[in-house]
């Protein structure tokens, strides 16, 4: 049985983020949890001919909707709108995620958990000082995100280079998961492409994947934030993590915002961390059946790429300190 668990499945990306995991064969069972409306949304999914079964689970089922999970996706909070940071957004959310925390600790220690509430920067650490608390956290097990700023990437240099297959050309991207924390690697893109761009083009470039979640506020002009878009990236990094955990498949990557924790032996992530002071940092991760498998090591960056990440890195320590002082700071249920 691999027990699959939305929480959140009820809203903007978890609808469309269930409806692309339900065609899934690795998945047994979909349970969706979600504050309303997740036993309506469960019922239209179960019809879908698909072997895995669908349960919804309303606000008081949360225990019932994470017993035995294999893995959980959330999805749940509030969105972005115009005007709001992913900062913003803390206050809301940052209570969301540790109750789900606490969930997880109490019902399915051992699951895989995928974070996309937003500020993933700063959410991923408090759902890794919950798991603490409760002494059951495996930092190989919990992942932030971030896959959207790499599909976005794909697309948009595509758009510059229309010789580029979106679908089959993948940037690396690290730091974190907002704003100046997104570090596009554009210089390991084969082909010579960053050589190719003026100073201003890469410049335009590096802000659209980095503010990109803006363009989507703007255009839906109050009604939300990247749902769609937020869900096939959901859903591929769900799909990637299960093909590994699962189907035991070797040598899949994908870019995630992790607790360096998850690769002690790593003698490169050893040294970025004594430089830096980051416990948390997306990166390429290689997968496998036990989650992280290895964090891979940096490419060699530009300057340009050298100045945006000390950039990053100065926001990522306010974005982790603000998650970790949310869980010192408040009582825990």
């Amino acid at each position: 049985m691999v027990k699959v668990v939305i929480c959140g499945a009820a809203g903007g990306i978890g609808q469309p983020l269930s409806l692309l995991l339900k065609q899934s064969n690795l998945i047994t069972h979909l349970a969706l949890f979600d504050v309303v409306n997740a036993p309506g949304v469960a019922a239209d999914l179960s019809h879908i001919n698909t072997k895995s079964k669908v349960t919804g689970h309303g606000k008081e089922e949360m225990d019932e909707a994470l017993q035995g999970a294999h893995t959980v996706v959330i999805p749940a909070g509030v969105p972005r709108k115009p005007g709001m940071t992913r900062d913003d957004l803390f206050k809301i959310n940052a209570g969301i995620v540790r109750d789900l925390a606490t969930g997880v600790a109490n019902n399915c220690p051992g699951a895989f958990v995928l974070v996309i509430s937003n500020p993933v920067n700063s959410t991923v650490p408090i759902f890794c000082e919950i798991l603490k608390k409760h002494g059951v956290f495996n930092p190989k097990k919990v992942f932030g995100i971030s896959t959207l700023d790499v599909v976005r990437s794909s697309k948009f240099i595509s758009e510059v280079n229309t010789s580029i297959d979106p679908s089959t050309t993948r940037v690396t991207v690290v730091g974190g998961h907002s704003g100046a924390t997104i570090v596009p690697l554009l210089s390991q893109i084969p082909g010579g492409f960053v050589g190719s761009l003026s100073q201003d083009q890469l410049d335009t470039l590096t802000h659209r994947i980095q503010y990109g979640g803006d363009e989507v506020v703007k255009a839906k002009d109050g009604a939300g934030s990247a749902t769609l878009s937020m869900a096939y990236a959901g859903a591929r990094f769900t799909l990637t993590l299960l093909q590994a955990t699962v189907s035991g498949q070797r040598g899949s990557v994908e870019s995630t915002y992790v607790n360096l924790d998850a690769d002690l032996t790593n003698e490169s992530v050893k040294a970025f961390r004594n430089r830096t002071g980051l416990d948390y940092f997306a990166q390429d991760v290689e997968f496998g059946p036990d989650g992280v498998e290895k964090i891979l090591d940096l490419p060699t960056l530009s300057s340009y790429e050298q100045k945006l990440l000390e950039t990053a890195i100065a926001e990522l320590k306010t974005n982790i300190d603000k998650g970790t002082s949310f869980v010192t700071e408040n009582t825990i249920a």
